[in-house]
């Protein structure tokens, strides 16, 4: 019921900054939440950010300061603002999508940090 597309991943250097995008196949007035979740190889997938339809946002500790997670209404997209990239935050970015109380993922995004 819900299609999510990622861009925006690359490699950049400590102290870069990428802007991922989610692209949801729907409005995403009728989206309960969206979020950003990331891993590496061999590591459980962890939580990074999410906004809810109504407008709040929430950061993992991590990323706090440095990530923003915006919407926009118009194109149905959802967009992570990474600022301040540290090795770190290498990983693979996936956008999760929580939509009639079901769960939807996008493929990832591939994030690499690295001077």
């Amino acid at each position: 019921q819900v299609q999510l597309v990622e861009s925006g991943g690359g490699l950049v250097q400590p102290g870069g900054s990428l802007r991922l995008s989610c692209a949801a196949s729907r409005s995403i007035f009728s989206i309960s939440v969206m979020r950003w979740y990331r891993q590496t190889p061999g590591k459980q997938r962890e939580y990074v950010a999410q906004i809810t339809a109504g407008g709040n946002t929430n950061y993992a500790d991590p990323v706090k300061g440095r990530f923003t997670i915006s919407r926009d209404n118009v194109t149905n997209t959802v967009s992570l603002q990474m600022n301040s990239l540290k090795p770190e935050d290498t990983a693979a970015y996936y956008c999760y999508a929580a939509y009639s109380n079901r769960p939807y993922w996008g493929q990832g995004t591939q994030v690499t940090v690295s001077s």
